[in-house]
């Protein structure tokens, strides 16, 4: 695990406070790199890159988690409720899910670029 000192203040801003990168602006938007997606902060593997679709969103889109990588919590900010999304191993913010995403689950894991660091495949 990283300390936060090392955490770029963009990567601070997303995974200690919770802020978002705009759209369309992050490293991982268009990637199409194979292999696993992992927490900047912990190192912790979160989602494999066969998941990753092209959601028009502006942020990396998956429909699916590796498992029991990713916890959810209630959000009720900016005066709507949603789904964060943080690394169940070191809460550090992600992003959020929503039910409008492509099968086969119907998820869309929208994520910010600044937390995640994709890793080949070992």
């Amino acid at each position: 695990m990283i300390n936060d000192d090392q955490l770029t203040p963009e990567q601070f801003s997303i995974c200690r406070l919770k802020s978002t990168e705009p759209p369309f602006t992050g490293k991982y938007v268009d990637c199409k790199e194979d292999g696993i997606y992992h927490c900047v902060c912990c190192d912790a593997p979160l989602f494999d890159s066969q998941t990753k679709y092209d959601s028009g969103s502006g942020w990396p889109s998956f429909w699916q988690a590796l498992e029991n990588r990713v916890a959810e919590n209630v959000d009720n900010t900016h005066g709507m409720r949603r789904v964060e999304i943080v690394c169940g191993q070191c809460a550090a913010h992600l992003g959020h899910v929503f039910t409008d995403g492509v099968e086969p689950t119907g998820l869309r894991y929208c994520v910010n670029s600044a937390s995640l660091l994709l890793q080949n495949r070992a």
